[in-house]
């Protein structure tokens, strides 16, 4: 058995490329159009990683999708907590749960799909802004 991917359905997907691509620094790897069946599917992965693939999946006519506390979340280690969390704020992104630990953090996709942020490695040092940041609202 090989893991392929994580299908995440999207609204808007200008919007979800760039959070996905642009702010949290995952790579296009395969886009394809499918006429017949309306809709968009895009693959991406962290740079050098195309073994574990998040599938965003965009369906040409307009749905509401709502969100279920099942689905829990999609994790990524990153070099630095602190450099990614800035890099993403940077972007327009809302850090919902900082990394005061210097180990973990939580941001939302455009369509509210959490992203948990784990430091690989020992956790870093606790530092500032972060130690003092509040929580917003849930992940």
């Amino acid at each position: 058995m090989k893991y392929l991917h994580t299908m995440v359905r999207v609204t808007d997907l200008d919007a979800s490329l760039r959070f996905y691509r642009d702010a949290l620094g995952l790579e296009v790897l395969r886009r394809t159009e499918h006429e017949a069946g309306r809709f968009t599917l895009v693959y991406l992965a962290a740079p050098g990683q195309p073994e574990a693939q998040v599938e965003l999946t965009y369906n040409w006519d307009p749905e509401v999708y709502t969100g279920g506390r099942n689905f829990g979340h999609i994790a990524f280690a990153v070099d630095d907590i602190y450099a990614t969390c800035q890099r993403l704020m940077d972007h327009g992104v809302q850090v919902v749960r900082p990394p005061r630990d210097g180990r973990m953090a939580f941001v939302r996709s455009p369509d509210q799909i959490s992203i948990e942020l784990l430091q690989a490695g020992p956790a870093l040092a606790p530092a500032e802004p972060w130690v003092s940041m509040p929580n917003v609202g849930s992940w």
